[in-house]
């Protein structure tokens, strides 16, 4: 694995899939191989062009009409039993809230072996996969869940920033997110929106474009997200650092300008050895987007999870249990 290009492919080609493979277009340690949307999928194992896989997108709606393409409504399936990936990133919306681990036990049930790499949101959907945790594992599949930002970059830190503590009393995650146009990113406000009150998972999955955007004119595009339920919380309890309930996760997302609202940060609270009170705070640069600070991390995680089965270690692991490797 070592001397050649990690062969990626991409589940999920809206704003954050698309994003992805921008990001790996100027790679060198890894190439984009396979792309799957809900109509369609293409494969390549000499390397598909993302500048014409986005416009073939944009312009016919599925990535299954670009050269190398398929039309069908199991492209998932059909990409995992003919594509040869070394590690896929499931940039897919989490709607339903059972929809990952649901694709989980596809890539199970094929045969399929290598890396998987997720940017899960959600506490229950975590929990949903630590029930495949031992059929992973026979599977020869290892699998990284939350690696996006918030859960992820930021689960991460907290992990790291937690050693200088003997007791840890709190960890605050505030995170500020700019879209220039909600709908390019259709699902991951829709799981936001999910979180606001009077609305769950299904309520929100079920709204129309129209239905999201008069929801947005009432709030001016602004979402304020308070108290939401968050995988970094379950991810840090794993990983032995706090209690789930000494986690808060909170934020506000513009839906109508690309700037940030207020910065990403993440604050540890806890006492030293010595008996002292102190706090860690990182926060993530303004200019850093949010498809930046979630695609980057994502690779990362799958750069390690395949020096990871180069050991034989396979199975299901989290963010706060890994450190990403840098992808050049």
């Amino acid at each position: 694995m070592s001397n050649k290009k990690i062969r990626v492919g991409l589940l999920g080609f809206g704003g954050l899939g698309q994003a992805a493979g921008r990001i790996l277009q100027p790679k060198s340690e890894m190439q984009l191989v396979a792309v799957a949307d809900r109509h369609g999928y293409a494969y390549n194992n000499s390397g598909l062009d993302i500048d014409q896989l986005i416009h073939t997108y944009h312009e016919k709606g599925s990535t299954g009409y670009a050269e190398g393409g398929v039309i069908s409504d199991n492209s998932i399936e059909e990409l995992i039993n003919q594509a040869d990936v070394d590690g896929y990133f499931l940039a897919l919306p989490n709607l339903p809230n059972t929809f990952m681990a649901d694709v989980t036990r596809q890539f199970i049930k094929s045969g399929w072996q290598g890396v998987l790499v997720d940017a899960l949101k959600r506490t229950s959907a975590v929990e949903q996969l630590l029930t495949l945790k031992e059929d992973l594992q026979k599977s020869g599949i290892t699998y990284l869940t939350g690696c996006g930002a918030t859960p992820g970059l930021l689960t991460a830190a907290a992990a790291v920033a937690a050693q200088s503590f003997a007791e840890i009393h709190n960890v605050k995650i505030t995170f500020g997110v700019g879209i220039a146009h909600w709908e390019s990113y259709r699902a991951t406000i829709r799981e936001d929106i999910a979180h606001m009150p009077g609305f769950d998972v299904d309520k929100a999955n079920a709204m129309t474009d129209a239905e999201v955007e008069a929801f947005l004119d009432k709030t001016n595009g602004i979402l304020t997200l308070e108290n939401m339920e968050h995988a970094d919380d379950i991810m840090l309890e794993l990983a032995g650092i706090c209690d789930r309930t000494q986690v808060s996760v909170g934020g506000v997302v513009d839906t109508r300008n690309p700037k940030k609202p207020i910065s990403t940060n993440i604050k540890i609270t806890g006492r030293t050895f010595e008996g002292k009170i102190s706090a860690h705070t990182f926060t993530l640069g303004d200019e850093t987007s949010m498809a930046a600070n979630v695609c980057g991390p994502a690779f990362g995680y799958l750069k390690a999870g395949v020096k990871l089965r180069e050991k034989g270690i396979n199975g299901l692991l989290t963010a706060a249990e890994v450190m990403p490797l840098f992808v050049k």
